[in-house]
């Protein structure tokens, strides 16, 4: 899987660029939040990916940041949310405001994006809010922590998920252990720790 890029803006079209890996060319879709704070082209940039195959195409996405992609990646795991539906939520609000409609369950904030209707919204503030349990709002705004902290919470998330926890239930395991400095690695263990005694 490729997880990071950097290198050289070849061109800029909203809301995809061209990258110039040593030589590569690679096609990477992002959000508009993403592509607006893009640096000129033949500017070096450096951006954390998703790569998605499906049977008729290969997309690459790219993120200026780990908590859009861990958002990106939660998103599109959500019956009805494939990678086109993903990318408007998050090119029409930062995550901050996404996390903060999926705490208050705030349907209105999600239906004024181009093509989320209210069951769409409904269904989707539901599936999604284990998933970001871990992330906390303090003072009315969403606030997740550094960004290691978070990326690490959510690698340990994921790295649960693929031993075979559902997703509400790694949430649940990492919540009740992070803290500061525990990188992924650490977290999952004591998670498995605490599920075994």
């Amino acid at each position: 899987m490729i997880g990071w890029l950097q290198g050289s803006i070849v061109s800029k079209t909203p809301p995809s660029l061209i990258l110039n890996v040593s030589g590569v060319g690679y096609e990477v879709e992002t959000s508009m939040n993403t592509f607006c704070g893009l640096p000129e082209v033949g500017d070096q940039v450096s951006l954390y990916t998703h790569f998605l195959v499906r049977e008729d195409a290969q997309r690459l996405f790219g993120f200026s940041d780990l908590r859009e992609r861990a958002l990106f990646r939660r998103l599109i795991k959500v019956s009805g949310i494939g990678a086109k539906v993903a990318l408007m939520i998050l090119s029409s609000m930062s995550p901050d405001e996404f996390i903060a409609c999926v705490h208050n369950q705030a349907v209105g904030g999600l239906v004024r994006v181009p093509g989320i209707g209210k069951k769409t919204a409904e269904r989707l503030l539901v599936e999604i809010k284990d998933n970001v349990s871990q992330w906390e709002i303090a003072g009315g705004s969403a606030t997740l922590g550094s960004r290691n902290m978070m990326a690490a919470a959510q690698e340990a998330i994921d790295g649960l998920i693929a031993l075979g926890y559902k997703p509400h239930d790694a949430s649940r395991m990492i919540k009740g252990i992070q803290g500061e400095g525990m990188t992924s690695a650490v977290l999952i263990r004591a998670a498995l720790q605490e599920v075994s005694t």
